[in-house]
């Protein structure tokens, strides 16, 4: 096949014309172009059908266009070797065969060619290209067509192969008595699976169960008009079972609720069903979009709003753009001013259950209060609607911030999990009230209160500020147990850990580990000075700010901790001292250092050693002498 093209679009680049002027050709390798379709354009052969679907769907469009009461229907019959589509359409003569068949990348959409360009606004693919697709399947295609324009005209008979070669030739009017055209294909080798019929069948409801006109594969309808978000129903009921029953068969799942998308100016209709369950912001969805009835995608991600991840959708339009393959969505402004409108109903719908139906929108965000946090972050109207809703854990249990900020004059909140395991127990005993900020979105929602909620106050609680709610001990108590505290600060120190005493709540309460992200992050730097080489030991000693420390608290009320300050040993008391450090990382689900693994290993066997070894005044049973070791 040849496409032709002319030079003298080139001579307004020189000052002086070319010597040769002369038009030229350029020759395709139309298997090189097939391999170029499979591989790199479509993501699968399946798109054949589409393509023969698209042409006699454009064809239909343009004869009705000119001839409005004229037949609109398509007729497929396949044998898993052949495939025969037939259509109604407005069908080509033997000029425009030429002029379109022949010469790759030409579209019969184009302004001024002949037959489809009247109604070019209806069409959904190119005639040309499109109909080249089906090599990816097919090792001959013929096509035999008869124009509605010009009726008198005799039928016209294209056959190409996969080789390059065609021929054109006129045919009697008995191979295509009425206006339309026939697309005939031969399987290439190992092909023949994708012209069974019923793979045919089932790839023509997948592309076009919401095409206008009827469509069948031998004698199964593949057209299911009106799409079921636009069928009469006998009551919401019903239409709630109908569009579960279709939300099944699309995605493979029971909805929690289905959401109505009708955006005339936009051009759109569908619906958004709301998954049964939780879904992680990062999977990303698979929208079914339709443009004019045709199955564009089952995977356009990008049609709603990042925060809407909890719902899947089905849509018909006619305003959004196709990419080259026709397999997704042409990223413009209108695809943008889209995304915005369909963020904006499933808004809507929130705000209608938080106004009229409380248990569904209560059913809603035990599932999915991920997703509405993530929308609340930015949408002031939407944290103050939800508010009373969304769940939070606090020390009070699971409450809404509203319900919260009531019971407590000050919202205090931790920025991680780990600070939250900390100080809950304590904070709570102390009367203070703490929200976990550490899950996502939280600490932005938590911030976010005083501009939705005037007057509340949010401050974030860290180690300092627990430990100033502790109640100091008396000064002559803390001066008596001074040998003990000294040989417990000893034993830590090369942990980097402090150790304080305290008086607090609730008693079964021994020790309280507290720190903060900037020991986290200075523990951190100090493990990979040790483990780098000298010169990144240099860059990361330089990093070394004001070395801030941990701190374990001892709970002077526990009556373990009485006891183990009035031991005579200060061996066993320096030994039980880390067994305390280990507990109370463990209790606040700390991840252990190496160091840390080591200590409570040495502390735990230490501790068994003095129970199961007779106390000798001034000698450790943990002595390698005694054991023989």
């Amino acid at each position: 096949m040849t496409s032709e093209t002319s030079a003298n679009s080139a001579s307004h680049e020189h000052t002086e014309p070319p010597a040769d002027r002369s038009p030229h050709t350029f020759q395709v390798d139309l298997r090189g172009l097939v391999d170029l379709l499979s591989h790199h354009l479509y993501s699968s052969p399946r798109v054949y059908l589409r393509e023969l679907l698209q042409n006699a769907v454009d064809a239909i469009t343009a004869r009705r266009a000119e001839q409005p009461e004229a037949p609109a229907r398509v007729r497929l019959h396949a044998d898993g070797v052949r495939l025969r589509v037939e259509d109604s359409g407005i069908g080509l003569t033997e000029t425009d065969v030429h002029s379109l068949l022949a010469t790759i990348g030409r579209s019969s959409k184009r302004a001024g060619a002949e037959g489809l360009a009247s109604a070019r606004a209806d069409f959904l693919g190119q005639f040309g290209i499109g109909l080249l697709a089906c090599f990816v399947v097919a090792a001959e295609i013929r096509v035999v067509s008869r124009s509605a324009r010009t009726p008198a005209s005799p039928p016209v008979e294209w056959c190409a192969r996969d080789d390059g070669s065609y021929t054109v030739r006129t045919l009697p009017d008995s191979a295509r008595p009425e206006p339309g055209t026939t697309v005939h294909l031969t399987a290439r080798p190992g092909s023949g699976d994708w012209l069974t019929e019923e793979r045919v069948l089932s790839l023509a409801r997948d592309f076009g169960s919401l095409l206008p006109y009827d469509v069948r594969v031998g004698e199964a309808a593949v057209t299911a008009l009106p799409a079921p978000w636009d069928r009469p129903y006998p009551g919401p009921a019903a239409r709630r079972v109908a569009l579960a029953r279709h939300c099944q068969e699309q995605f493979g799942f029971p909805p929690l609720d289905a959401i109505d998308l009708d955006l005339p100016l936009a051009g759109i209709r569908g619906v958004a069903y709301v998954l049964p369950s939780a879904v992680s912001p990062a999977q990303r969805a698979g929208h079914r979009v339709h443009l004019k009835g045709m199955l564009l995608t089952d995977r356009a991600d990008e049609l709603l709003p990042d925060w809407a991840f909890f719902v899947r959708c089905v849509i018909d339009t006619d305003s959004l753009r196709p990419t080259a393959s026709r397999e997704a969505l042409y990223a413009d402004e209108t695809l943008a001013a889209v995304r915005e409108a369909l963020g904006d109903r499933i808004r809507q719908w929130l705000t209608g259950l938080a106004a009229g139906d409380p248990e569904r929108l209560a059913e809603f965000l035990s599932v999915h209060h991920l997703g509405v946090k993530s929308l609340a972050r930015h949408d002031g109207d939407m944290l103050r609607t939800m508010l009373p809703w969304l769940p939070f854990e606090t020390t009070d249990g699971r409450l809404s911030l509203e319900e919260f900020a009531r019971r407590h004059p000050v919202v205090h909140f931790t920025r991680t999990v780990e600070e939250y395991r900390q100080v809950a127990p304590i904070a709570s005993a102390q009367g203070i009230g703490v929200v976990n900020g550490g899950y996502t979105y939280d600490t932005e929602l938590v911030e976010r209160l005083p501009s939705v909620r005037p007057g509340t106050a949010v401050a974030e609680l860290d180690a300092d500020t627990v430990t100033a709610y502790l109640d100091a001990v008396d000064p002559a108590q803390e001066l008596a147990l001074g040998a003990f505290l000294a040989a417990a600060r000893a034993r830590l120190d090369p942990l980097g850990c402090d150790v304080a005493l305290r008086a607090f709540h609730p008693l079964t309460v021994p020790a309280l580990h507290l720190d903060d992200r900037s020991v986290r992050h200075e523990q951190a730097r100090a493990e990979a000075e040790e483990q780098a080489d000298e010169l990144w030991a240099g860059i990361l000693g330089s990093l070394r700010g004001s070395a801030p420390r941990a701190r374990l608290v001892l709970n002077h009320l526990n009556p373990l901790i009485r006891r183990i300050g009035s031991l005579d040993s200060p061996e066993l008391a320096a030994t039980a001292t880390e067994a305390l450090y280990g507990q109370a990382l463990l209790m606040a689900q700390r991840p252990l250092r190496p160091a840390d693994s080591a200590l409570l290993n040495r502390a735990f066997i230490g501790l068994l050693e003095w129970a199961t070894h007779p106390a000798v005044p001034g000698h450790s049973p943990t002595d390698p002498q005694e054991d023989g070791r």
